[in-house]
């Protein structure tokens, strides 16, 4: 069994913010897979169903970034899982927006949600870091981050979603890096570069100089010409001294 654990807060208002991307990503999942309704639970909304045949809990807390931990405590405890089989999705400043990384442990990078989780139930989850970017200045991030997806944003956000939602088998059965590739194949990553095809090409030969690829009777007439000229030359200075 699996926890997916979608990290932001909870209310209307929150809804389409950066830092809510973790929500975004287990609701696309619960909507792709076909998951039950969902239900309060766990201090927040659960939803139960499989994926590749893994049971898989969704959930997300209603306790507020900061005590996204409270939530998964709880959670853990009641369905007696190991940290090792909770997946947190969480917005990520450090990368760019539309790319993503996994890892397990690690630091928590300043991300609230994350350390409150490490507090109550360990630092070895399974970290899915969606990348949103950074506003550029320290002072900004607050404000960046509490603040709705630009409608620009919609051309990477929609597809990343959607490529999480469809690769989160591999998630569910802990293959890490093939969901990675899968994702990135998705949303046009590293591997859309077409394959070439196998057949070999026959290139024109480069175009022939003057002095390379003469014909053999070309080569004789010219010397012939020389020759000619340089007894007409020799002819005329004898001629001038007899004069």
């Amino acid at each position: 069994m699996k926890l997916f654990v979608g990290l932001g807060n909870p209310g209307e208002k929150y809804a389409r913010h950066r830092h809510n991307v973790g929500f975004m990503a287990v609701e696309r999942i619960a909507a792709f897979h076909r998951f039950g309704p969902w239900k309060r639970k766990f201090q927040g909304l659960a939803a139960d169903g499989e994926i590749a045949g893994e049971k898989v809990v969704l959930l997300k807390p209603d306790t507020y970034m900061n005590e996204s931990g409270r939530a998964v405590g709880e959670a853990t405890r009641f369905l007696k899982i190991g940290i090792e089989d909770v997946v947190a999705f969480h917005d990520e400043l450090d990368i760019s927006p539309g790319k993503i990384k996994v890892k397990s442990g690690g630091g928590n990078a300043g991300h609230n949600g994350l350390r409150s989780i490490t507090q109550h139930v360990g630092n070895e989850f399974v970290r899915v870091r969606i990348g949103i970017g950074h506003p550029g200045a320290k002072e900004l991030v607050h404000s960046y981050v509490l603040h709705d997806f630009a409608k620009a944003d919609e051309a990477w956000l929609g597809p990343m979603l959607d490529a999480i939602a469809g690769s989160a088998e591999r998630l569910a059965s802990g293959d890490h890096a093939r969901f990675l590739t899968e994702v990135s194949r998705a949303i046009g990553g590293e591997t859309t570069e077409p394959q070439r095809s196998r057949e070999k090409t026959s290139e024109p030969p480069p175009p022939k100089t003057p002095t390379s690829g003469r014909h053999p009777g070309g080569e004789r007439m010219s010397k012939r010409q020389s020759a000619l000229a340089e007894n007409l030359k020799k002819w005329m200075a004898g001629r001038d001294k007899k004069e």
